[in-house]
């Protein structure tokens, strides 16, 4: 058959050909051995006496081969009472684990093969295991067979077909494949088959990655006119596209046509709506929505205050930087390396570092340093010098446990030296 000439051919390693091929081979051994040929018997006897039996590799240690030959015996007497050794066909499930080794290694002829060889054999696949392919071949880019794929399963009309097109939407979407997406999805609609939440994010979230500001909007009015709710995942895709093209404004605008008095998704609106105004430095506004955060029965966490200091200490406003301080304090919210930060670029920035103990005595500097800010912060106002410096430090592995104050102590002595001239006579 097909499939057992490519196993033989691909596979020379498969673990059931040699095992056939060692029994072949320890049988024609046992047989030859207990043969009543007197020649054979004499050259036996004469190479027991030299101590070597002439074997396939050449000579090789006679008691040592049969003490191996004796422990193959053994170990292959349990296997033959579960198997025989015949020319049947491997089963269904390890068909389908090699199929799926070879399309994650990109052999995407031999997978093929044994798919066919499957389909032909009555199998209904599981949407574990269409999961697993759609996933192999999409990373190599081989977007037509799932393509053929998806229609043999649309032809045989199984009952996981919805799951399918799920499936191959988020497979397509992964890929890049809008136009191939766009058509599944419309395919989906046209069979009757109902579109799931999970389906119309994913199908959002992809447009919101490879897609352009008017494909996202547009399916972004799609799924509202559903009335499907757009999760955390979607929402954080789609401000991202905003923020990538400097989009605050309509930033601010799709967060409240959300509806920024959703709990389910925690701070995540309110600090992008923050977000959107401390990016343009618009701070009465930024502080208006801040004080409208607190009201709503929103607790600020380290992000949100870091939105705000990042902002202060761009625009030089000590006061308020200060109290920001004090307010996290309170809250019990523990600053990160942003938040130090945001403090020393500030007062070095003014040339006034010398006042930096002012508020640095009130902070804990031998805390151990890590970041606690949301990734989106960084798209949209970078990172200060200090940040950009300690990461630099805490990358460069040493056996020393780097501190707040060490990181300091560090970028302080490079900062005084860097105005520094020296004349070399």
């Amino acid at each position: 058959m097909e499939v057992k000439s490519l196993l033989a051919s691909s596979c020379p390693s498969c673990p059931l050909l040699t095992l056939k091929l060692n029994r072949s081979v320890i049988s024609s051994l046992h047989k030859d051995s207990e043969s009543g040929i007197p020649e054979r018997k004499q050259i036996i006897w004469q190479q027991k006496q030299q101590g070597s039996f002439s074997g396939f590799d050449g000579y090789v240690d006679y008691p040592s081969f049969s003490e191996k030959l004796s422990r193959k015996r053994i170990r292959q007497q349990p296997l033959s009472c579960k198997m025989t050794v015949d020319s049947s066909m491997p089963k269904r499930p390890t068909l389908s684990m090699l199929m799926l080794y070879y399309a994650d290694n990109g052999l995407i002829p031999q997978a093929k093969a044994i798919w066919d060889q499957l389909i032909n054999s009555s199998f209904v696949p599981s949407v574990q295991l269409i999961s697993k392919l759609f996933e192999a071949y999409g990373k190599h880019g081989h977007f037509d067979e799932l393509i053929k794929i998806l229609q043999y399963m649309n032809s045989r009309n199984f009952t996981i077909l919805p799951e399918v097109y799920s499936l191959a939407i988020s497979s397509f979407g992964k890929g890049g494949q809008l136009k191939l997406m766009e058509d599944t999805l419309k395919e989906m609609i046209f069979r009757g088959f109902h579109v799931d939440s999970v389906t119309g994010n994913t199908f959002l979230k992809y447009y919101s990655i490879f897609g352009s500001l008017e494909e996202m909007e547009h399916a972004y009015g799609r799924l509202k006119r559903s009335r499907i709710l757009i999760e955390k995942e979607a929402i954080r895709s789609m401000a991202f596209a905003y923020v990538k093209e400097k989009k605050f404004y309509e930033l601010g605008e799709f967060l409240r046509d959300i509806g920024l008095g959703r709990k389910n998704v925690g701070n995540l609106l309110w600090n992008l709506l923050l977000l959107s105004y401390a990016a343009n430095f618009k701070m009465k506004s930024l502080q208006r929505e801040f004080l409208r955060m607190i009201e709503a029965g929103f607790r600020p966490d380290v992000t949100t205050f870091n939105i705000r200091a990042l902002a202060f200490s761009r625009m030089s406003l000590f006061w308020d930087l200060h109290l920001s301080i004090e307010h996290m304090a309170h809250e019990n919210v523990i600053p990160d390396l942003v938040t130090y930060g945001c403090i020393v670029d500030a007062y070095l920035d003014r040339r006034i570092g010398k006042n930096l103990d002012f508020v640095l005595n009130k902070m804990n500097l031998d805390d151990y340093p890590q970041v606690l800010t949301d990734p989106f912060v960084f798209e949209a106002l970078g990172k200060g010098d200090f940040h950009l410096s300690s990461e630099a430090f805490l990358e460069y592995k040493t056996r020393m446990q780097w501190t707040y104050r060490d990181l300091m102590s560090k970028y302080l002595k490079k900062h005084y030296r860097r105005n520094q001239i020296f004349w070399n006579y």
